[in-house]
């Protein structure tokens, strides 16, 4: 039950509606509260010092508010078309997975949330000036409110623009997904415990096996949800899967190394966060394949832009590096407990697979996008802080894109010349 909880509200947390709907609520409230503050003494003071922004009559309040709410609703639709516009560009010429960090970007929801509150702000006073029994000075301090919200609108809209026109600029959106990936990747690394040598896995025999009842990623095992009586078991569960791995129905996902009653092992099974979609969180091996596909797009001939997939691997270099140094094995709870449970994480030669080749492949006949390429290889066979185990595969890429060149680069001199890099 708590498990579903936390998945409701993280959808609802990241959902693009969140901030809109909540700012729009807050502004109806202050609505309420300012029509209902019209006639305090200290308010009604304020109205006195400053008779110049205070509206008496009720017809130019009504013309003021109608084009403030006509005006508003017309910047909110152009402001929606022109996030659409955006995210279709995105998805042509770039990739579909680079949609919802676009989508979830905070400071737009939060001006279209303005944009909304202040229309509905600009409703609420509209209407009361309709009510039974309103005189003129019940409105005053309202539609000044409204006036102020409209100017601060318009600010806001010239803010947006130039906000979306560099959302969109392809190298703003590298700069954006590697820092975020680069961040997820040092939390691994930190908050976590790391077993260099598996001997708590190699040492274990498992009583059962837990096999997925539907298909569908990975995305993790929430630890903290698991029930007391579990925790005070002396029992080792493994997860038998990296984070975003695709698993098929009936796929070993737990490993346990103690039976457990029917009830523990279907609570255990309702931890495990299954999706369809792998694009609903943000992590460093979601980020490493948007770049992956950006670069990939890049080199299509429809766009041809190997500038771009240059930056790209220049950028995946350094987050390999960083994805590289993490070691296979993490202990996910409290090393004093009697309870434990271990995880993996991705291998070096899924890494290889899925982020370099595909590159390698696309961009075999490009001399600038394969000299690059060798040169962030390189960087990792000879980073000391990567084990051994994983410099050895780094180096069989590095060959397979030596095999690569011979066959794809047919002028004698660039094949040569890159050739030398390899050995060099």
């Amino acid at each position: 039950m708590r498990s579903e909880i936390k998945k409701i509200y993280r959808r609802i947390i990241y959902s693009i509606a969140f901030y809109p709907v909540v700012i729009s609520v807050a502004f109806m409230l202050i609505a309420f509260f300012s029509l209902y503050t019209e006639d305090f003494k200290m308010v009604m003071s304020f109205k006195e010092k400053v008779p110049h922004l205070i509206i008496q009559d009720r017809e130019t309040a009504r013309v003021i508010l109608a084009t403030l709410v006509g005006s508003i609703l017309s910047l909110t639709v152009f402001s929606f078309t022109m996030v659409m516009v955006v995210l279709n560009q995105a998805s042509s010429n770039f990739s579909p997975r680079l949609l919802p960090g676009l989508i979830s970007n905070k400071g737009h929801q939060i001006i279209l949330g303005i944009y909304i509150g202040t229309l509905t702000f600009c409703m609420i006073i509209l209407i009361s000036l309709g009510a039974y029994g309103v005189d003129s000075k019940s409105f005053g301090l309202s539609t000044m409110i409204a006036a102020f919200l409209g100017i601060i609108c318009v600010g806001l809209f010239v803010s947006f623009i130039n906000s979306i026109s560099k959302a969109i600029q392809i190298h703003n959106i590298i700069d954006r997904v590697t820092k975020y990936t680069s961040h997820e990747l040092r939390q691994k690394l930190e908050r976590k415990t790391y077993i260099k040598e598996n001997a708590l896995v190699s040492e274990a025999t498992y009583a059962l096996e837990l096999k997925l009842d539907r298909s569908g990623y990975f995305m993790g095992f929430d630890v903290d949800l698991v029930p007391k009586r579990i925790k005070d078991l002396d029992v080792l569960i493994e997860i038998l899967a990296y984070e975003e791995e695709y698993l098929w129905i009936g796929t070993p996902i737990l490993g346990l190394t103690m039976n457990l009653e029917k009830d523990d092992i279907e609570t255990l099974r309702d931890l495990l966060l299954i999706t369809t979609n792998r694009d609903e969180s943000d992590s460093s091996l979601g980020g490493m394949i948007q770049l992956m596909e950006v670069a990939v797009k890049a080199m299509s001939p429809g766009i041809n832009d190997p500038g771009t997939a240059v930056n790209v691997v220049r950028r995946l270099g350094t987050l390999l590096d960083q994805a590289l140094q993490i070691p296979d094995t993490v202990l996910l709870t409290d090393d004093s407990l009697k309870f434990k449970v271990i995880g993996k994480t991705i291998s070096c030669e899924t890494l290889m697979r899925t982020i370099i080749q595909p590159i390698r492949r696309y961009s075999n006949k490009d001399s600038l996008v394969v000299c690059e390429l060798i040169n962030a290889l390189k960087f990792l066979e000879k980073n000391f802080k990567i084990p051994q185990n994983k410099r050895s595969i780094v180096s069989r890429e590095l060959k397979a894109l030596q095999m690569d060149i011979e066959m794809n680069i047919e002028n004698e001199i660039d094949k040569q010349h890159i050739l030398r890099l390899i050995v060099g």
